[in-house]
């Protein structure tokens, strides 16, 4: 079965940068599993699977448009040290959740200079070239209702 709309497929996946280090693996676990056509994977990499079968491998080479976006500088921000109440060190790299006037987002510290503390609420692989190196284990069809819930039950998916 080739991968389509409303498919259910499993790769396991390496993720480098273009310096080649690793940013992400299935390595050692279960197959990345997903719903395909759903929006639950990056549209560069969701796009390169489309027709594919079990059992191929492939290097797929993702740009920021069609992974996390570009780097968005309205996105980093500088924020007084009393607006993390309750948090007695702040390091680079901790996250919070902001609240914004479009909803909740996830935030990196990037660094704390006295009372300022620089956050970045861009995700945090935006702005880079992505390198997956696939190999598909499964295809199958989903059912009914992986369709209508839009993700993947059981086996590496949601158990509701």
């Amino acid at each position: 079965m080739q991968i389509a709309q409303n498919s259910v497929v499993a790769f396991h996946y390496t993720l480098t940068n273009d310096a080649g280090e690793v940013l992400d693996s299935s390595e050692g676990r279960e197959p990345l599993t997903y719903l395909h056509g759903a929006g639950n994977i990056i549209p560069g990499l969701e796009k390169e699977l489309e027709g594919r079968a079990a059992g191929e491998k492939l290097n797929v080479s993702v740009s920021p448009e069609e992974g996390y976006g570009e780097l968005q500088e309205q996105l980093m921000q500088e924020v007084p040290r009393d607006a993390f109440q309750g948090v007695e060190s702040i390091e680079p790299g901790m996250q919070f959740q902001a609240q914004t006037q479009g909803g909740p987002l996830m935030v990196t510290v990037k660094k704390v200079e006295g009372d300022t503390v620089v956050v970045d609420g861009n995700h945090p692989l935006a702005g880079q070239q992505l390198n997956f190196d696939v190999e598909i284990a499964e295809v199958r069809e989903a059912s009914s209702e992986e369709v209508e819930h839009g993700h993947v039950h059981g086996e590496g998916g949601v158990e509701h």
